[in-house]
């Protein structure tokens, strides 16, 4: 097996909205804002080599969108999707499966291309099976008011259209996912979001999609203003950080713009990042 980090390209979000109640004045510490209060946040994937399958975690937020609705997130960078595939010896046909961990646009937007020449929404992995799960499916395509604005139709219904969906089955909340590694499933952020959690060179290494964007958000209380039950979301750090720092797992960070991978500590104040480093070196 090896593990690829898939860089997509960066966007900016508010910083008030990534960080919740944490004041300016803390965050910025670790993620600086601009004049406009909008941070830099990178879209990182995960490619999972294994033997005949080739497994992309996240998709990234995609070009399929109109200029007005890119307008608001300041896409920027030279990175892409295929540029970064394409750097790695591969083409997005090599893909056999895509894992989506949830369907928010900026995580799921590249998993669907427009075909100007058919004029419809196709999936841009055509020989991939895209996987969900059965509850976030639900959350998604019926969604609160709170998330209706981050769950796109266009992003989500041709993936069950062309007939390349399948569901990963929770049979707990740590369970195989039947493509060779486990997920690890929290509810916090959004229902039943997916975090990949694979064994690689003798570590537990942990994409960890929007649990915890990037490195600023280790602090339990620093939890994005955009979850929908921010108190399970604490819950949820608080266990598994105590794990991470315990076995010393390998943290993948999808939305940090500078830190790709760290551990975490047990310090007096409580769990704090530790070594932090590149995939590439593990």
């Amino acid at each position: 097996m090896r593990l690829h980090s898939i860089e997509t390209g960066h966007f900016k979000l508010d910083g008030g909205a990534m960080f919740g109640v944490v004041p300016k004045t803390i965050w910025q510490k670790t993620n600086p804002a601009d004049s406009n209060n909008l941070i830099d946040m990178a879209m990182r994937c995960l490619l999972i080599e294994d033997g005949n399958r080739l497994t992309l975690v996240d998709t990234g937020i995609g070009n399929k969108q109109s200029e007005k609705f890119f307008s608001h997130y300041f896409l920027h960078g030279d990175d892409s999707l295929d540029n970064s595939l394409a750097s790695l010896g591969f083409h997005r046909d090599d893909v056999t499966d895509v894992l989506l961990t949830h369907l928010h646009f900026d995580h799921c937007g590249g998993a669907i291309e427009y075909d100007h020449s058919k004029g419809q929404f196709l999936p841009a992995f055509k020989n991939a099976t895209y996987w969900s799960n059965e509850r976030h499916w639900a959350w998604a395509t019926q969604p609160n008011p709170r998330e209706k604005a981050s769950f796109l139709s266009e992003n989500i219904k041709p993936i069950q259209e062309s007939g390349q969906l399948k569901f990963v089955e929770r049979t707990a909340d740590i369970c195989s996912s039947g493509l060779g590694f486990d997920l690890v499933f929290v509810d916090g952020h959004t229902d039943s979001m997916m975090l990949p959690l694979v064994s690689y060179k003798g570590r537990k290494v942990c994409f960890m999609a929007d649990l915890l964007p990037s490195i600023g958000h280790i602090p339990l209380a620093y939890v994005m203003g955009y979850d929908t039950r921010p108190l399970i979301t604490i819950e949820e750090k608080a266990r598994f950080l105590s794990q991470a720092a315990a076995e010393q797992f390998v943290l993948i960070y999808e939305h940090d713009p500078l830190n790709e991978c760290s551990t975490v500590v047990q310090t007096e104040k409580g769990i704090r990042c530790g070594d932090v480093f590149r995939l590439s070196e593990i």
